[in-house]
């Protein structure tokens, strides 16, 4: 499997959970192994954090075959304004 980019995160992430807004950060200067992900989604409202995260690690299964750090933040648009505004 080739290296996986934050270009291709954001797509895959974008595309399947219908985000408003996606941050991913590359934190392993490239290779693709650690990342850092902001997902802000209406597909969220509702939804416990647990089901939150298992969403995203469903959208990326194959792909957290080879990454070995992932932090995320899911949020929904209204917790997002709220985070930006504080």
């Amino acid at each position: 499997m080739a290296a996986i980019t934050a270009e291709g995160l954001t797509c895959k992430l974008k595309e399947n959970l219908q985000a408003s807004h996606i941050e991913v950060v590359d934190e392993s200067s490239g290779c693709g192994a650690k990342f850092n992900v902001v997902i802000v989604s209406d597909v969220f409202t509702g939804k416990p954090l647990l089901q939150r995260h298992r969403m995203v690690n469903d959208c990326i299964a194959e792909e957290m075959k080879t990454i070995h750090a992932f932090s995320m933040k899911t949020l929904t648009p209204e917790q997002w304004v709220k985070q930006q505004s504080k």
